[in-house]
């Protein structure tokens, strides 16, 4: 076991009663008919834009706020994806929740994979114990940092670590690996400001040593399929076959004290619907059990990995629209929770779902172990050629370009930390949400990682793209307060300083 429970008489929620698959199965069967209806459809939507604008809303001790019931989400979701008329209700609903709550910020990060020996059997994974063609490796501390220094001179200040499951690579190299991360410091002022992991799940008592390294910002852990059958058929074997004990990681995470949680589902494997809705209500279990919903939600869909004919052709393929619809549907069903978009989709489709909901994007990623720091010659490409990563990506653009085609659509990218760090979260933000005071907080957040990202990493192109935006943007529904704060700090960041922040 990669993690032992070392505290005994811990108690749960049965499973079945936090995913209730009948449930869940009788609301997308008894929806149908009132998704033909464009007047239930504008209800719906009319109430999910007051609850996510915080109308006759008291802030409590979470950010966490559910804009749809359970039902009214599988009316959306069976929407047909081809009627324009209501998806264009969907979506300008969604635009107008992230515009008020995220406005045009894009925080940027980048997925560090340290290790891909792995126990499980999952069959759309390549990391899976039955894939002999992976070359499996771990990284050393030398590597390691590495790594890092790649990453922090592409400009990258958050980090995403991951890592497989399997007794050469324990729990306790992986709190090493978190410690040598936080280390690496490159000129002119790079360093890693906050570490996000995604790993197997925990016991409680090592959760609470994770969260002990006081270095670890969010724990993600997908389910990948919230269906039980289809966990089952996927997960062949070892300990991530085990589908409640799974299930319960995000309760472990919370009963030792690490409240900031993500979760996910693998789209592809089992009926987007219903596993939207899984995930609907596995953040109600956790906003009514722990007084905190998930932090971040991600939603990858399947790609092919190495070795495996499933991932090829998975048995529940989502095409682009009905994808860019269960994006915008959970943006509206989760207003105040991140949403996270990989670099498994296109540039194009990338574009596309920012406008309907994601908060957060993956850039220059890649996902086979030491990819970072090697050279890209022919000769190295080939000598790497038996080692695949996780999954194939569809976005290849470096940091630099990604930051660019952002600006240039009228995005802010954004390294902010700074709510975490100030103790902005949790009944403190709702606070500022509810005043309507977000916007004075973040934008000018973002625009100082910006303009630091530009004068430390920034070409001539993308610097004169950047300091255009960021004088339009200082300018954009900004408080005359936060407008003169804003340019104090700018002048500091211009000055040479670094990590400014209000």
């Amino acid at each position: 076991m990669w993690s032992v429970e070392r505290e005994k008489g811990h108690v749960y929620k049965p499973t079945h009663e936090i995913i209730n698959e009948p449930a869940i199965h009788a609301a997308m069967s008894k929806t149908e008919q009132a998704a033909k209806d464009p007047a239930a459809i504008d209800a719906i939507l009319a109430a999910a834009k007051e609850r996510s604008f915080l109308t006759n809303y008291t802030p409590g001790k979470s950010e966490y706020v559910q804009g749809l019931t359970l039902e009214e989400c599988a009316t959306l979701l069976n929407v047909d994806a081809k009627d324009k008329v209501l998806m264009d209700k969907i979506y300008d609903t969604a635009f107008a929740i992230k515009n008020r709550i995220y406005g045009n910020r894009i925080v940027l990060f980048a997925p560090l994979y340290i290790a891909n020996y792995c126990v499980n059997s999952c069959t759309y994974c390549a990391f899976r114990t039955g894939n002999k063609h992976l070359n499996r490796m771990s990284l050393t501390d030398a590597e390691l940092r590495s790594e890092v220094e790649s990453l922090e001179k592409q400009g990258h200040r958050r980090l995403l670590v991951l890592t497989g499951e399997h007794p050469k690579y324990t729990f306790d190299q992986f709190l090493h690996a978190i410690d040598v991360i936080s280390s690496v410091r490159t000129e002119p002022c790079g360093s890693i400001r906050r570490i996000n992991v995604e790993i197997p799940t925990l016991s409680v008592s090592d959760m609470r040593r994770l969260k002990a390294t006081d270095k670890v910002g969010t724990f993600t852990l997908f389910q990948e399929s919230y269906h039980r059958e289809t966990f089952k058929k996927m997960h062949v074997s070892g300990p991530k076959s085990d589908f409640d004990h799974r299930l319960l990681s995000q309760d472990r995470a919370m009963r030792a004290g690490l409240d900031d949680v993500g979760i996910g589902t693998l789209f592809g494997l089992y009926d987007y619907r219903y596993e939207v809705l899984a995930m609907l209500k596995h953040s109600e279990h956790l906003e009514r059990e722990y007084g905190a919903g998930p932090h971040t939600i991600s939603v990858p869909r399947m790609r092919p990995a190495d070795g495996s004919e499933l991932s090829i052709t998975p048995p529940y393929p989502v095409d682009d629209d009905n994808f860019k619809k269960l994006v915008a549907i959970i943006r509206i069903a989760v207003p105040y929770t991140g949403m996270i978009l990989s670099t498994r989709e296109s540039p194009e489709m990338r574009a596309e779902l920012l406008r309907v909901g994601m908060s957060q994007m993956s850039a220059g990623s890649k996902t086979d172990v030491g990819s970072y720091h090697r050279d890209h010659s022919p000769a190295t490409e080939t000598a790497m050629s038996d080692l695949a990563g996780q999954f194939s990506l569809m976005d290849h653009r470096p940091v630099s370009e990604v930051v660019t085609d952002l600006m240039k659509d009228g995005y802010v990218p954004s390294w902010c930390t700074a709510c975490y760090r100030k103790g902005r979260t949790g009944e403190h933000f709702m606070k500022i949400a509810k005043a309507g005071n977000i916007h004075n907080f973040c934008h000018p957040n973002s625009l100082l990682t910006l303009q630091e990202y530009l004068n430390d990493y920034g070409t001539p192109e993308m610097k004169q793209v950047g300091e255009e935006l960021i004088a339009k943007e200082k300018e954009n529904g900004l408080s005359d307060s936060a407008k003169r704060m804003l340019n104090r700090k700018l002048e500091k960041v211009n000055a040479g300083e670094h990590d400014v922040y209000i």
